[in-house]
């Protein structure tokens, strides 16, 4: 070997060395940020999890800084790899990748012989409004649906950054709408039992539809008989409540991810996200407006004696607010909806988790309906965590609570 390559080849080793210790270096700075608590059900794994997900961040934004890919890309694509596997169709189902007015839907047909028309239900899967696909939701609807004898609807939605609101709730409702006309000729589906529903973003976007379609009911198509709503995002108003105070550094969703998350279906635009935090973002009169909804007085005993005490926020900022105003309406917000919407609601099914920032956003909307007396079921899962159900049936990735979840969802879809 010469010298010329020698030196290269040391260069090269080097440049690696380097490159490795700064990702770890990195990564043990992000994990130093988080806490995860001993009641969450396997602490360990979950450690484990959230240490491939900031070194999949974490590697993705120094990749970005070395102009060798966009961080988003990596990530989705590392997502992918470790969530979306695709296994053979099971025996008593058929799944078909479609189109339903231009968006991608993969439908879930259970085979069995059915003596009257089935019950469907429209999946819109979560991930932030950023990521996630209809691939990633793949073991969630196929269980839902064999489970269930279920017709369920995966619905591949626009994302963030390459599309803000509302094209995300408009590609939903498109779908919906298809799904309610050809129910009946199409897929042997009562139209009248008919369900929409998802995860995290997911159920945030399947609470907004059904607000949308109650104040646009024409009489032609029948709306959604229920709504399923798992640990859902319904509010940018407050990311000061209980929850958001008690995990904001839980994984898998941290407090500054949610409000990241909210303003990259809003707008993009997060150079306000600490406003946000510090609930600089709302006038005085909005928020006395909205006291009524959110105050934790309204939260089960057990949640608020493990609350700290309530933040104090003074004053706002009306740059910022001028800036995220838009995402204080219903459709981004729903829980901060008229009683006169929210009682048009259909019967709901909420499901949250105890460490989980959102957490208390579904305990106090299915509050609110429960007192405009909409029929609501809760669940809450008290060892479950943000983003459980993504796990479920993924090998080694598998927490045993996500089995929880989909049974109780899949009780709550059979009734319907």
């Amino acid at each position: 070997m010469d010298t010329g390559t020698a030196i290269v080849i040391t260069g090269i080793a080097a440049f690696i060395a380097v490159f490795c210790l700064l990702l770890v270096g990195l990564v043990y700075f992000e994990l130093r940020n988080s806490d995860i608590p001993l009641r969450v059900a396997n602490p360990r794994k979950l450690h484990l999890v959230h240490c491939v997900y900031v070194g999949i961040a974490v590697l993705g934004r120094i990749l970005e800084q070395l102009g060798l890919c966009h961080q988003l890309n990596f990530t989705r694509w590392c997502r992918a790899c470790i969530m979306a596997h695709k296994r053979p169709v099971p025996h008593g189902l058929r799944i078909k990748d479609m189109t339903f007015n231009e968006v991608p839907v993969r439908v879930y047909e259970p085979t069995a012989a059915s003596g009257e028309k089935r019950r469907g239900l429209v999946y819109f899967h979560g991930g932030g409004w950023v990521f996630g696909s209809i691939d990633e939701a793949d073991e969630v609807c196929r269980y839902i649906s064999k489970e269930s004898d279920t017709t369920v609807v995966s619905v591949g939605y626009r994302l963030a950054p390459e599309h803000r609101y509302p094209a995300h709730l408009d590609d939903c409702e498109v779908v919906t709408r298809h799904f309610l006309s050809i129910a009946a000729t199409g897929f042997r589906v009562d139209p009248c039992r008919v369900a929409v529903g998802g995860d995290s973003a997911g159920a945030n976007l399947a609470a907004a539809l059904c607000q949308r379609l109650a104040k646009t009911q024409d009489g032609h198509l029948p709306s959604p008989c229920a709504q399923v709503l798992i640990y859902p995002a319904l509010q940018m108003a407050d990311f000061n409540l209980p929850s958001y105070q008690q995990n904001h550094s839980v994984p898998i969703l941290f407090r500054g991810r949610a409000v990241f998350f909210f303003l990259q279906y809003l707008s993009g635009d997060t150079s306000v996200s600490q406003e946000l935090v510090e609930g600089k973002h709302v006038p005085a009169e909005l928020k006395l407006h909205y006291k009524k909804w959110l105050d934790p007085t309204n939260l089960p005993p057990q949640i608020r004696e493990r609350a700290k005490s309530q933040q104090v926020i003074s004053g706002h900022n009306a740059e910022v607010y001028h800036i995220i105003k838009q995402g204080l309406d219903p459709e981004i917000s729903p829980l901060l909806a008229e009683d006169d919407v929210l009682c048009s609601t259909p019967p709901t099914f909420v499901l949250t988790c105890e460490f989980d920032v959102l957490r208390d956003d579904g305990i106090l909307y299915q509050k609110r309906l429960k007192d405009l007396g909409v029929d609501v079921t809760w669940q809450h899962i008290y060892d479950g965590f943000h983003g459980i159900v993504s796990f479920f049936n993924k090998g080694w990735l598998t927490f045993p609570s996500s089995q929880k979840v989909l049974d109780s969802i899949v009780s709550y879809v059979k009734t319907l």
